[in-house]
C-alpha cells in the first residue's frame, strides 16, 4: 500500500526549489491542501542525502547500545532534556502520567555567526565514545533545517504572505534533532505505549523514516492510519505553533507510536525527528489573514519561547 492510499499525500520538493513558476505554485497548492486536510505529507527530493541518513542511523544505534552508566554521563540536570541524553520513561504525553517507552538524545542549534541569541541556548553535548555520532548528528541537523526552510517558504506563499516571512524567524531558531530508541518490550506494559498520542509543539517536524512500523496519525474520520515512510521520502507534519499562528487553518495532527504485536516485542525501534522551532521571541499571535471576518482569534497572544516552556512542563521535561 502506498502513502496516498493511506491518506498521506506525497509531494516533490524539487518542483518548488528547481521548478518554473507554475511547478513551484503547484507544489504550494498541494502542500497547503494536505496541511489543511491531514497535516502530514511525505516529501521526496529533500536536502538530506541517503548516505547521511544511513550513517546517522548506524551511529544512533551504536550510542543506544552503550551501557546505561555510559549513557547516563550525558543526562545533564537542569537542561530540561534540551541537550544530550534523556533516559527511559522520562517524557510522557501531555494528558498522560505514564512515561513513554523510549529514551532519546537531543542535538541543538550551533550558532556560528555571533548572533546574541547564542546566550539563550545551552551548548551541545557531545559523546567521548562516538565521534562519528556527533559529526553526523550536526550534519543531519543542518540538512533538515535547510529542508524545513524551503517547506516554510512554500507555506508562507500558501498563506498569501511574503515567501521569506519565516526566514528571519527561524534563523538560529531553537530547533532540535531527536534520535529516539524504543527498546524491546520485555513485559506486559501497564498502560504506556512507545509514544502516547500527542501533537508536536513546534512549527513543523521533519521525520527521517523509522526502523520499524508503529507511527499512526488520526485522520478526519477519527481513524488511526499507519504511516510508514518510503526509503527516499521524509515525513513532514504541522506542529502546534504553526496551527496556532494560522488560527487552525493548518492542522497539527494527532499522532502516536503504538507497541508492536507481541511476536515483535523483541524488536527495537529507532526514529529520528527534527523539530523545527523559531527563535523564542517570535510572536505566535494568529495571522490576521487567517481570521475570518467578524470572528475572533482562537488563541491568545504568546511568544514561541513562552509557549515552549509551558509545553515542556506539560510533558514532564521541565518543572
Amino acid at each position: 500500500m502506498n502513502l496516498q492510499d493511506m491518506g498521506i499525500p506525497a509531494v516533490d520538493l524539487a518542483g518548488f526549489i528547481h521548478g518554473n513558476q507554475e511547478e513551484k505554485m503547484a507544489f504550494v497548492a498541494e502542500l497547503g491542501k494536505a496541511y489543511e486536510d491531514i497535516g502530514f505529507v511525505a516529501v521526496k527530493n529533500h536536502l538530506i542525502q541517503s548516505d547521511t541518513v544511513s550513517t546517522l542511523y548506524s551511529e544512533v544505534q551504536k550510542f543506544f547500545e552503550l551501557p546505561v552508566d555510559q549513557k547516563m554521563k550525558y543526562e545533564i540536570p537542569g537542561l530540561a532534556g534540551q541537550r544530550g541524553y534523556t533516559s527511559f520513561g522520562k517524557e510522557h504525553a501531555k494528558d498522560s502520567n505514564a512515561g513513554d517507552l523510549k529514551e532519546f538524545w537531543h542535538f541543538g542549534q550551533q550558532v556560528t555567526d555571533n548572533d546574541p541569541i547564542k546566550s539563550e541556548y545551552p551548548d551541545n553535548v557531545f559523546t567521548d565514545e562516538l565521534l562519528g555520532f556527533n559529526e553526523v548528528g550536526i550534519q543531519a541537523y543542518k540538512d533538515l533545517e535547510n529542508t524545513g526552510r524551503y517547506m516554510l517558504r512554500a507555506i508562507a506563499l500558501y498563506l498569501g504572505m511574503d515567501e521569506f516571512y519565516f526566514d528571519s524567524k527561524i534563523h538560529n531558531g531553537n530547533s532540535i534533532l531527536r534520535p529516539i530508541h524504543y527498546p524491546p518490550i520485555t513485559q506486559e506494559p501497564k498502560s504506556a505505549v512507545r509514544a502516547g498520542q500527542h501533537e508536536d509543539i513546534n512549527l513543523i517536524t521533519l521525520l527521517i523514516g523509522a526502523s520499524a512500523e508503529g507511527l499512526q496519525v488520526l485522520n478526519k474520520k477519527g481513524e488511526w492510519v499507519d504511516v510508514t515512510a518510503l526509503p527516499d521520502h521524509i515525513v513532514v507534519n504541522v506542529g502546534d505553533m504553526l496551527q496556532r499562528l494560522t488560527n487552525g487553518k493548518l492542522k497539527s495532527t494527532t499522532h502516536r507510536v503504538i507497541n508492536p504485536p507481541r511476536e515483535k516485542w523483541n524488536t527495537p525501534r529507532y526514529s529520528i525527528p527534527f523539530f523545527l522551532h523559531p527563535r523564542s521571541e517570535m510572536s505566535l499571535d494568529c495571522l490576521e489573514n487567517c481570521i475570518p471576518e467578524g470572528e475572533q482569534a482562537k488563541w491568545e497572544p504568546i511568544t514561541a519561547g513562552t509557549y515552549l516552556m509551558q509545553r515542556l512542563e506539560e510533558i514532564g521535561l521541565a518543572k
